[in-house]
């Protein structure tokens, strides 16, 4: 039982990273038509300046998805199972926009015309947006169960996951990670653009909160305990915290409490899911537990001990990471062109 608890930590602990890390990666793609369009301060440098700011750490962001669900395969497989399997439309539109978007990242600047970088910004923002909208439609179908049989097969269809507390789940999560992206473009820009990122963080952050505060108090209500209450609160505050610290321009700051709204939040979802992995809307008798759905005793020390040595690499390398890349993308950087005021 204590391998089984110290597991769901961890894959709770590897998405809580996906989410904050990827999460700034969708909202800076999202962005694009907002910050890269037409105006003032909006041209092709404006766009390869907001492209920039994630093109050292986008891939090294997603790792923690692969990292995830290998270890949910390792040492949950009946949730991995039910899971991949019940959601496998769902999953596969994510992989296919993910795929999408890391190509587009990597091919747009090999055209030199309007038109091919145009279509390549277009996918960078579908890639984007699908993924964080459907992360969240996924995340709240898991905690609020979905029709699972006695074998632990989902006998619903795709269309059974776009409820109202999905769908109010998926709108969450994309505008979380749009507040968040545009909050980490003001963070790494300069010039008219950090001021018209801080000014789209703003506005949106406030959409946010409302939409936010709406599927935690469902959640809360739905799953109450002191626990799931107190780290919803902590998600809320951080959220206001992050708008606050933003309309008084302070980028870092906006950036690290929207980091700790992504955190609180989604450590909600998991503590109000925990003992479950997957509830059973047809029968509690049928829903996937920590305890059911595990691997063997052995299995799960081995990886205990394997995630003993390489997860501590893996945060010094992400933080080594960042660091090397801590400093902002001028305008200056790109072709020399000239700062907006």
């Amino acid at each position: 039982m204590d391998l089984q608890l110290l597991w769901f930590g961890i894959i709770a602990f590897l998405f809580v990273g996906y989410f904050v890390l990827d999460g700034f990666d969708f909202g800076v793609g999202m962005s694009l038509p907002f910050l890269g369009g037409r105006g003032k301060n909006r041209d092709d440098v404006t766009r390869r300046q907001i492209i920039n700011t994630i093109g050292p750490v986008w891939d090294l962001n997603e790792t923690w998805l692969i990292v995830a669900g290998a270890c949910l395969f390792a040492s949950f497989p009946e949730w991995y199972a039910s899971l991949f399997s019940g959601f496998y439309l769902a999953l596969l539109l994510i992989l296919l926009t993910l795929i999408l978007r890391g190509v587009s990242f990597e091919y747009r600047h090999q055209g030199k015309s309007e038109k091919w970088k145009a279509g390549f910004d277009r996918m960078i923002v579908i890639g984007s947006a699908v993924p964080a909208f459907l992360w969240g439609v996924a995340f709240a179908n898991i905690i609020q169960g979905v029709a699972l049989d006695e074998r632990h097969v989902f006998i619903g269809t795709v269309f059974d996951l776009l409820n109202p507390y999905g769908l109010l789940g998926g709108l969450t999560t994309l505008l979380l990670f749009f507040t968040h992206g545009a909050t980490f473009i003001a963070l790494k820009t300069d010039g008219g653009l950090r001021a018209d990122a801080r000014r789209l963080a703003l506005r949106a952050g406030l959409v946010t909160l409302v939409v936010a505060a709406a599927f935690l108090i469902w959640t809360v209500a739905a799953h109450f305990s002191i626990t799931v209450l107190v780290l919803a609160a902590l998600a809320a505050v951080s959220l206001v915290l992050s708008i606050v610290s933003n309309a008084r321009g302070r980028e870092g700051w906006a950036f690290a409490f929207g980091a700790a709204t992504t955190l609180f939040a989604v450590v909600t979802l998991f503590a109000a899911l925990f003992p479950n992995v997957l509830p059973s809307t047809i029968d509690p008798a049928f829903s996937l537990t920590i305890q059911n759905a595990s691997s063997s005793e052995y299995t799960l020390q081995i990886m205990s001990w394997t995630a003993l040595v390489a997860l501590p690499l893996v945060l010094l390398y992400q933080g080594w990471t960042y660091w090397v890349f801590r400093k902002r993308v001028t305008r200056a950087q790109i072709e020399g062109a000239p700062v907006h005021a």
